[in-house]
């Protein structure tokens, strides 16, 4: 009969609680749960746990990632697809092993097919007149999906979530990927120059890694059409900000719908109300009518909060039956 495993859940929101509350214990796990991100200071919370489990907002520090391994942690579960707040390798080198979680692509992909139709829509500047009170129409009318080619940058779960999306709105869809991928029937997949010389719409879903760091920098955005837009919901590093925010402000580009930027830790899930913003190049960001930022929430569905918590529940199950005294 196996025994119960114990793993520490920090960074854990009230909706995220009560789900692990519900699920763990069909997998044989006890969580311990606390509000608060895991830093240095608070490692000792997870004191007789060999796990843990770890939201993907705020970044986890190297002296962290030896704290947690000093009062025991072997293996920690990122409650993200990412792992770009963590120096994965630093941590293998103390002996914690990193692992990530897999959720419904359909909460990303629905998210960015919005994105899309509200950028080529001019979502914004219609919202924006509208509260004000001005209703008449914008002087340049919104453009059509199927009378447009859509560059997917990216063709993973989520890459081809939206390709499927896209079919039905029959636009021309070119797609691009770091590693070579099988072909996909109808879909032309092509060499990164050659979509964002193509693409009326980029939409990025790569993965960050130092090899995709502004995968779309100045060269790349200098080389896009005149009045393209450029979609983001995979990582704020996959752009480079201040050339995008130059062909933007240039008039070059038509647009951009930003689900995430650079520099947005300690920014996005904090209420900065009545605050300056800590990141000039977001708020130049935000002053644009033709640019939608939202503060990476593409996720931010009861469905891929299910698969996050029962999957994080697992990997640290695993984990514990594979190595049950590393």
């Amino acid at each position: 009969m196996s025994t119960t495993v114990g793993i520490t859940v920090y960074g854990c929101a009230p909706d995220e609680g009560r789900l692990f509350d519900s699920l763990a214990p069909a997998h044989g796990v006890s969580p311990t749960m606390t509000p608060e991100p895991v830093s240095e200071e608070n490692a000792e919370l997870a004191h007789g746990d060999r796990c843990i489990s770890v939201s993907h907002k705020t970044p986890i520090s190297n002296e962290t990632l030896l704290a947690l391994k000093k009062v025991g942690i072997r293996y920690i579960s990122t409650r993200s697809v990412g792992f770009d707040h963590i120096d994965v390798d630093f941590a293998a080198t103390i002996g914690i092993t990193v692992g990530n979680v897999s959720y419904s692509p359909d909460s990303v992909a629905d998210y960015t097919m919005m994105l899309m139709l509200m950028a080529a829509r001019q979502a914004k500047a219609m919202v924006r007149r509208t509260d004000a009170h001005d209703y008449r129409p914008a002087t340049t009318r919104g453009r059509e999906l199927r009378d447009l080619t859509v560059g997917v940058v990216g063709t993973g779960r989520i890459g081809m979530a939206v390709i499927d999306r896209l079919r039905g709105f029959g636009c021309d869809v070119l797609a691009y990927d770091i590693r070579p991928r099988p072909a996909t029937a109808g879909i032309e997949h092509v060499d990164l120059d050659t979509l964002v010389e193509r693409s009326d719409i980029v939409t990025l879903h790569a993965p960050l890694s130092e090899e995709s760091h502004h995968l779309l920098d100045r060269r790349r955005i200098d080389r896009m059409r005149s009045g393209a837009y450029v979609v983001n919901t995979g990582r704020g590093g996959l752009v480079e900000t201040p050339a995008l925010v130059a062909a933007l402000e240039e008039g070059r580009l038509g647009g951009a719908a930003l689900d995430v930027i650079e520099g947005e830790e300690g920014i996005f899930y904090a209420d900065l109300r009545g605050r300056e913003i800590p990141n000039g190049w977001l708020a130049r960001l935000q002053e644009m009518p033709n640019v939608l930022v939202s503060p990476h929430i593409a996720y931010f569905t009861d469905h891929a909060l299910m698969d996050t918590v029962e999957n994080s529940i697992v990997n640290c199950r695993e984990f514990e039956s594979r190595f049950p005294h590393v």
